[in-house]
């Protein structure tokens, strides 16, 4: 490898050329300093200079002073440029060199060889790439200002206006010589990736992500599967939550707490499940809960039964009603009523008016809806008799014993009265004179009417008392008895 000549001497070298000045000989580069965004064109341009006389055999383009094979390397020939280099002008002391990258930053220099001279020149040309970038604030939340700047490693051209992009959108009402994007009072809607670029440049700097951060939005609950819920199914919960960073999930149903997590599934649904849901989403910035969601868990009948009104006693003639009550979903509409297994009735209600001892024994209800049937405990109506028509009560005996009692008493006070009357009567009788005959008889009727028709059978004869009489005590202990 050759060794860069001293300036010095190189200058001494052509100053001893005869009729030749420094002032002869010289490249002057326009500008000497450019700032290229990567994958734009740029154009190195020079003006150079030499004796009057000397004709131009080679021109070209070099980025090293280490020579090769004793000559500078030329640019047009490195496989890194050829394709992307293009000499312009006659004297093409020009060159547009496209699609740069970060590797083109370099010193260029233009050499030209006269058929009696030759020069570098130098200081070069100094091409600087540089790519954009955006710088942002770390942490952004809902209602803060935030600033943004498109920043490059070097100094573009006064001239360079700016264009930002959200999203990949241009946002156009940003375009603006100025390098920095204001956002006041920043959205959740600003979140998003922006970037910026030149105008009159293909090249977008990379995007940065803007997250805003805000509390819980738009929490909702959606249920799956829709539509009608029957006891058993599976059904699953889903809360939904727009919030920044995300939100931890809670359930309730009404005030109580029932799990947690964004999904809330429940396996083999029950009655007791039905109520109203609803979530409850928080975050480091607030909390929002959705509106209730109404499970109506559908379900056959349970908990069927039977009451009696009046409750109590029944006796026959009485009004009896029985009613069936049912839990389900939808409520029952269909009723039916059973003695012992014989069906005797439809319908909720079942009146029994007038009820007798053929009414008495056991009934039972069967509910039934859509979902399936279930059928009661038996009651048993168990039916008394009547009062006045079957056995009487307490004091239907005790009144009915005491009134037999007392006619038992006047029937016996009577006929012992009767016989002691009757007694009285006789003791006169056999006590009467004979010489008395049928006026002492007369008499003793009027004194006692009582004994009238027991005394009916004397007869005493007035024609022949005394025969009569003899006759009478002549009679047989037989006749007096009868006549007693």
């Amino acid at each position: 490898m050759s060794q860069r000549p001293a300036p010095s001497l190189l200058l001494l070298f052509l100053l001893m050329i005869p009729g030749v000045s420094s002032a002869d000989w010289g490249v002057r580069y326009s500008p000497s300093h450019i700032c290229a965004l990567k994958d734009s064109s740029v154009i190195m341009s020079c003006t150079y200079k030499y004796p009057t006389g000397y004709r131009i055999r080679r021109v070209f383009w070099t980025k090293t002073l280490e020579k090769d094979n004793g000559e500078f390397p030329d640019l047009s020939e490195d496989p890194e440029y050829s394709q992307r280099l293009q000499y312009l002008g006659d004297e093409q002391c020009a060159i547009r060199l496209s699609h740069v990258t970060l590797k083109d930053s370099h010193e260029y220099y233009f050499r030209f060889i006269t058929d009696k001279g030759k020069l570098i020149g130098k200081p070069g040309v100094t091409l600087t790439v540089t790519d954009l970038q955006v710088e942002s604030p770390e942490r952004v939340t809902e209602g803060d200002s935030v600033r943004l700047t498109c920043k490059s490693s070097c100094t573009l051209t006064d001239r360079a206006t700016f264009i930002w992009y959200r999203n990949s959108q241009p946002l156009t009402e940003r375009r603006d010589r100025n390098n920095e994007l204001l956002l006041q009072s920043v959205r959740r809607e600003d979140a998003g990736r922006y970037s910026c670029a030149v105008h009159g440049h293909n090249h977008i700097s990379p995007a940065v992500q803007i997250n805003v951060m805000y509390p819980p939005k738009s929490v909702s609950v959606s249920v799956s599967p829709s539509g009608e819920i029957v006891s058993g199914d599976s059904v699953t919960l889903i809360c939904s939550s727009d919030s920044n960073p995300p939100a931890e999930i809670s359930w309730f149903k009404g005030r109580t707490f029932v799990g947690s997590g964004r999904i809330y599934r429940i396996s083999k649904i029950s009655s007791d499940d039905s109520g109203e849901y609803k979530c409850r989403s928080i975050n480091e910035h607030g909390e929002k809960y959705s509106d209730a969601v109404t499970l109506n868990v559908m379900y056959p009948p349970k908990s069927v039964s039977v009451s009696i009104s009046p409750s109590g006693e029944i006796v026959s003639g009485d009004s009896v009603t029985l009613i069936c009550s049912s839990d389900s979903n939808p409520p029952a509409l269909n009723f039916s009523w059973f003695k012992g297994g014989t069906f005797v009735g439809s319908g909720r209600i079942f009146n029994i008016s007038k009820i007798s001892s053929d009414d008495s024994g056991e009934y039972k209800c069967r509910s039934i809806n859509e979902h399936g049937e279930k059928y009661s405990d038996p009651v048993t109506l168990n039916v008394m008799f009547h009062r006045g028509v079957g056995w009487p009560d307490r004091s239907g005996i005790t009144v009915s014993c005491l009134g037999l009692f007392i006619i038992i008493v006047i029937i016996l006070y009577t006929i012992q009265k009767k016989r002691i009357n009757r007694r009285s009567v006789i003791h006169e009788y056999e006590n009467i004179d004979p010489s008395a005959g049928t006026y002492a008889a007369l008499d003793l009727r009027s004194r006692s009417s009582d004994l009238y028709d027991t005394l009916t059978t004397v007869h005493p004869r007035p024609a022949d008392h005394q025969s009569n009489s003899s006759e009478y005590e002549n009679q047989s202990p037989q006749q007096d008895a009868t006549i007693r």
